[in-house]
């Protein structure tokens, strides 16, 4: 079996991690594996939206240390050892220089690696039954892939760090109450509520959609007036397209509008 698989669901692209005997801990392979899925639903144009989620009872418990310690794994393969490395196609990576928006539905355990890598989507659902794990620091490393960036920004410093320094593991009521959640669902309701939301965001002008999350990826390092600027100018062309036209004669029109993406 494939440790990655991709499927198409209309406008929906959903990659699970399938290692579910191994609680989908990340392999060297698996790295490449999920990149080569992210990066290739980026690249559909028919592609909307992201579902990334996991098999069996877990989202993905981290790095698979037995691999991570082999000679090709991801420790001793360079990956802990070189100053300096190319991450373009490393997947928390790919998953924020994405415009495709990305959903995860955390249906397990997340922890590590894993929880960094649902830290990057840009949407999170948990199931109530999810236990998400920072013990980096308990186990001699910090958040390695992603987590020093996000976490501050997405709850705040006070909060990221106390979890990150006490190396904490939030129920999903927690994680939903400090904002890494949006929402908290039973697990046999979690992949409808997911491809759901998904839905909503697939019934939208997909340039548009596009153009906002780089807009909000951008505004987390500029300035306001230079962050306007750059939103005008991502407006004007939007104004050309076809779906610009559309969105407009649908609310005149009274109906649901039938976006293209050009």
């Amino acid at each position: 079996m494939d440790d990655v698989l991709c499927e198409r669901d209309g406008a929906v692209a959903v990659v699970t991690l399938n290692r579910p005997a191994q609680l989908n801990t990340i392999s060297q392979p698996m790295l490449s594996a999920l990149s080569q899925a992210l990066l290739a639903c980026e690249a559909d144009p028919e592609v909307r939206a992201v579902l990334l989620t996991g098999a069996g009872k877990a989202f993905c418990a981290g790095l698979d240390l037995k691999d991570a310690a082999s000679e090709d794994g991801v420790a001793r393969g360079g990956f802990a050892l070189a100053p300096t490395l190319d991450l373009r196609d490393f997947p928390p990576v790919v998953l924020h220089a994405m415009d495709t928006p990305v959903i995860c539905a955390i249906n397990g355990g997340a922890a590590g690696f894993g929880l960094d890598l649902a830290l990057g989507c840009d949407i999170r659902i948990c199931a109530a039954h999810a236990r998400l794990s920072l013990a980096f620091t308990r186990r001699g490393v910090l958040p390695e892939t992603g987590g020093t960036w996000l976490l501050p920004r997405l709850i705040g410093w006070s909060r990221a760090a106390e979890i990150v320094f006490s190396g904490r593991t939030l129920e999903a009521a927690e994680a939903l109450e400090l904002g890494l959640v949006s929402r908290v669902t039973d697990a046999d309701t979690l992949l409808a509520a997911a491809r759901g939301l998904a839905a909503e965001i697939c019934a939208c002008a997909p340039l548009a959609v596009q153009a906002a999350k780089r807009m909000m990826r951008a505004g987390l390092n500029e300035g306001f007036a230079e962050h306007i600027q750059r939103v005008y100018l991502q407006t004007l062309p939007l104004l050309q397209t076809g779906d610009f036209q559309e969105g407009f004669r649908s609310f005149l029109e009274r109906r649901e509008p039938r976006f293209e993406g050009r």
